[in-house]
């Protein structure tokens, strides 16, 4: 039976239940939100799915708490909330609903639990505090998510469900944006595989525009490439390639010469007509044309061989 109702708490509210409603919500538009702890309304019917109240877990029932003695584990024995438990059965037919490809399902699925999901039902356990993300934990996002609730003397009748309102909102578009991220990297995934087999033994790799590109060249083991290029909206792109997924080292960079420079100054550095721009970093670089890119990616190659050779 189709649920009537979407029940959950009221008071105050944490990500788990906000998130957890941005699933439901989509997957049941007709039904209504309810927030309360009113025994008739937290009893398990046939109605309704209720969450992160109640005191039990029974799938079957429809029912989805947490805070209860016996509360269910998951196998790597980390804790669920409210929105690991929505997430687990009813993840999938969020997916579908989004229109992500079967094929792509269960990846998907898994990474969003395990980047996404599983760190909220941490930190709304306790399990994690947010302190552990140093000056950025009052970033992180059940964080911001619990600040857009009313605050103390905001006692006006209903300020609790308006808020839950906005932050289901915004919520729902940092859900939908990484789910969407997430099917983004599978479908460039194709691209760049190909692009791979195409570039042979070359260390340097061509898209057709720009795209996460990484995770797919370590895939490959495709380890000997050292830089990428790719056209942009009016110019073309020439970047370096990650040595890991959360550091911000090379496998090579682009050469010292160029540093900071822009047009006029980057050509004469580099010889390169049509060269326009290169970050401090040395990490990106720009060129008018697919020509200069090139060029100036295999010079970058001819500087960087030598280190790549004694870092070996």
């Amino acid at each position: 039976m189709t649920p009537e109702f979407l029940v959950t708490h009221s008071g105050g509210f944490h990500a788990d239940e906000v998130l957890s409603s941005v699933v439901l919500t989509r997957l049941f538009p007709q039904a209504k939100q309810v927030r309360s702890r009113a025994p008739e309304w937290i009893t398990p019917a046939a109605n309704r799915v209720i969450y992160d109240v109640g005191g039990f877990y029974d799938p079957q029932a429809r029912i989805f708490d947490h805070h209860q003695r016996g509360a269910p584990m998951r196998d790597s024995g980390q804790p669920y909330s409210s929105f690991g438990l929505i997430w687990k059965h009813y993840g999938r037919d969020y997916l579908l609903s989004l229109g992500i490809p079967e094929a792509h399902l269960e990846a998907i699925q898994a990474a969003f639990d395990e980047t996404f999901v599983l760190p909220v039902d941490l930190m709304d356990n306790g399990a994690v505090d947010p302190s552990v993300a140093g000056p950025l934990a009052d970033l992180t996002l059940p964080v911001l998510i619990e600040t857009l609730k009313p605050v103390f003397d905001e006692t006006e009748p209903g300020a609790d469900d308006r808020a839950f309102q906005s932050a289901l909102a915004i919520a729902r578009s940092f859900v939908e944006a990484r789910i969407a991220q997430s099917a983004a990297k599978l479908r460039a995934e194709a691209l760049v595989m190909q692009a791979i087999e195409l570039a042979g033994p070359s260390r340097i790799l061509e898209l057709p525009m720009g795209m996460p590109f990484r995770a797919a060249i370590v895939k490959a083991g495709a380890d000997h490439l050292l830089f990428v290029v790719h056209p942009r909206d009016k110019d073309w792109c020439l970047t370096g390639i990650r040595r890991a997924e959360d550091g911000f080292e090379l496998r090579a960079d682009l050469p010292a010469a160029w540093a900071g420079l822009s047009n006029g100054e980057l050509e004469m550095a580099c010889g390169i007509e049509g060269a326009t721009f290169c970050h401090r970093g040395r990490f990106i670089a720009a060129a008018r044309t697919r020509d200069a890119a090139l060029a100036m990616a295999e010079l970058a190659v001819r500087e960087a061989a030598p280190v790549i050779s004694d870092k070996s």
